[in-house]
């Protein structure tokens, strides 16, 4: 097992002075005695806090909104369970026999977490300079690549990858009302989301006009974006 970690290490470029914190890392709940769960979340903090330490350097014109768009799309999980499979991190998790058979060395979410914990891991055991250097390392292709034209999605793009990269439910939009003679409807919209007590509302000439306004004020809602953005 050691050769094997080994590996791993050279792969995230970093060596771990107290091995268990990088077993524990790789460990799921799902295999016996103690899993990643709380390096998880450590890591989680530290990754918000780094990228969006980063992007606050990197673009100094960037609004609130924007940088919280921009920090939602580097850490989202998906780009998280690249990170990992591009590690092969997969082949180091510990999985117990149920996930084992259903290829949850594969699962996207799986791997995102393992990445979260491991760098929770790495904060552990060399402090916050050299997990930094190692996450910086880790995105400088998609740090590069991000910019300011990114964050002209629409308002549904953002809501969605906002809750996706956090991991909620996808919001649901519901027609209410359509009011006005065929030629010139105006259409009702109200959009649930999970994290929110009431449903944002939205009106326009189409319904995907108002699925839009009704996802700007969840956004709102949220603390994502201000009203005037």
């Amino acid at each position: 097992m050691s050769t094997s970690l080994d590996r791993l290490e050279r792969k995230l470029g970093y060596h771990f002075k107290n091995q268990e914190l990088l077993l524990v890392a790789l460990t799921h709940r799902s295999y016996a005695g103690r899993n990643n769960e709380r390096l998880e979340f450590l890591g989680d903090a530290i990754l918000n806090f780094v990228a969006g330490e980063a992007l606050f350097t990197h673009f100094p014109q960037a609004r609130e909104g924007q940088l919280s768009r921009l920090r939602a799309r580097l850490v989202k999980g998906q780009t998280l369970a690249v990170l990992a499979r591009g590690f092969e991190l997969g082949d180091y998790l510990r999985l117990g026999s149920g996930e084992l058979k259903s290829g949850g060395f594969r699962r996207e979410s799986i791997l995102a977490d393992a990445l979260e914990a491991l760098i929770g891991a790495i904060y552990l055991d060399g402090g916050m300079d050299r997990v930094r250097e190692r996450v910086l390392a880790w995105l400088v292709n998609e740090l590069q690549g991000l910019t300011l034209v990114d964050t002209n999605k629409d308002p549904k793009t953002r809501l969605q990858e906002f809750l996706q990269s956090r991991g909620h439910e996808l919001p649901r939009y519901e027609v209410v009302d359509i009011q006005g003679e065929p030629h010139c409807r105006t259409f009702y919209v109200e959009c649930q989301v999970a994290l929110l007590n009431e449903r944002t509302q939205g009106q326009g000439p189409s319904r995907r006009i108002a699925e839009q306004v009704a996802a700007a004020a969840a956004l709102v809602g949220l603390g994502v974006e201000n009203a005037h953005e």
